[in-house]
């Protein structure tokens, strides 16, 4: 990847930069990787407007390498350490970053546990506050391709990162489908052929159980090694990614909730049948789900859902006049499935 090599002619000074970065939700899932985070399958997502992180990075080039770590005020030295092992593995990328000691502050606008990434936000903010630093100790200014090394470093930390740095739709994973796209790195997904529906979305995340998962994606991805089926839902993913392109062209709505409620299934599907399997879901997640389904029956209204590696559900619906009686429905009949009436509100739009 020399593409992204680091430049050998810098001078560093002491810097504070500040980044935020949101999370995002995948509508085709990326499960199952390879070595050095890169993905079995493509995957596309929409970038969540209000859930991110901010990030504060303090660089002091006198002092010796190390990372100390603060979120939401609370040092985390696990955390840190983490970082000092990501910082370590990007260096070829990065020649000047360890020659110095930071002290990042990071804060997240959205619950701990809550089904929103924020390994994917933090890791993005991450990235971008490095770039600042690279911009400003190597004088590149390429803002293109700082955002596309962003991507790129973003991966190696958490591989959903990569998707966030970008708004919109946004792919991750090579396929013939999308001109440009990359195991290395996430690109925008062209604009122009997305229908006017698809440009303004609401996702209210349903807090099913905010506590940590009793399986860790980490471990997750790495049970697609030796999972039966791991490989037709590889080549399931390439297909679906034709599928969503005309989708999104046409305006398919229809076709579009069908396709997402049906790879937020496949992904949890995987987890089950797995060597050892295991369930993420929780009853509550199958009640809304059952609830959802009646709603769309009964009314017609395009409220549906997609999961992450969890428990919690990510309620889907567009912005239109249709709103409010989604809304109401949502309020009245599947917030009592949440744990603590909990429910986080976001949008997705571009």
């Amino acid at each position: 990847m020399s593409e992204f090599s680091g430049n050998k002619s810098f001078k560093i000074s002491n810097q504070k930069v500040t980044e935020s970065c949101p999370s995002n939700i995948a509508l085709i899932k990326y499960w199952g990787k390879y070595e050095n985070q890169i993905p079995a399958n493509p995957s596309i997502s929409y970038t969540l407007d209000m859930c991110k992180t901010n990030t504060q990075m303090e660089f002091l080039p006198d002092e010796k390498f190390s990372v100390q770590t603060f979120l939401s005020g609370k040092e985390e030295p696990k955390f840190a350490e983490k970082i000092e092992k990501y910082f370590k593995n990007i260096q070829e990328y990065l020649p000047w970053i360890l020659n110095g000691k930071y002290i990042i502050k990071t804060e997240n606008t959205f619950p701990h546990s809550s089904g929103i990434a924020s390994s994917a936000s933090g890791f993005g903010a991450i990235a971008k506050c490095l770039m600042r630093l690279d911009d400003t100790f190597t004088g590149c200014n390429n803002e293109d391709f700082a955002l596309k090394k962003a991507s790129f470093l973003a991966r190696l930390g958490s591989g959903s990162a990569c998707r966030s740095i970008y708004d919109g739709l946004v792919v991750w994973g090579e396929t013939e489908e999308v001109t440009g796209s990359s195991d290395f790195f996430a690109v925008k997904y062209p604009n122009d052929d997305v229908d006017e529906i698809f440009r303004s979305f609401n996702d209210w995340v349903l807090l099913i159980h905010e506590g940590e998962k009793s399986v860790s994606s980490t471990v997750g991805h790495g049970l697609m090694n030796t999972n039966p089926y791991a490989e037709r839902r590889f080549q399931e993913a390439h297909e679906n990614f034709s599928k969503i392109k005309t989708i999104l062209r046409n305006g398919d709505l229809k076709s579009f909730i069908k396709l997402v409620e049906h790879e937020a299934l496949t992904l949890h599907a995987m987890m089950m049948i797995s060597d050892p399997a295991f369930i993420l879901m929780k009853t509550g997640t199958l009640a809304v789900i059952n609830k959802i389904w009646d709603f769309r029956k009964e009314t017609d209204l395009p409220l549906f859902f997609t999961l992450d590696a969890g428990a919690n559900v990510h309620l889907l619906f567009p912005a239109n006049e249709n709103e409010d009686l989604i809304q109401e429905f949502i309020i009245k009949e599947l917030l009592q499935h949440t744990q603590n009436n909990g429910v986080v509100k976001d949008v997705m739009k571009f």
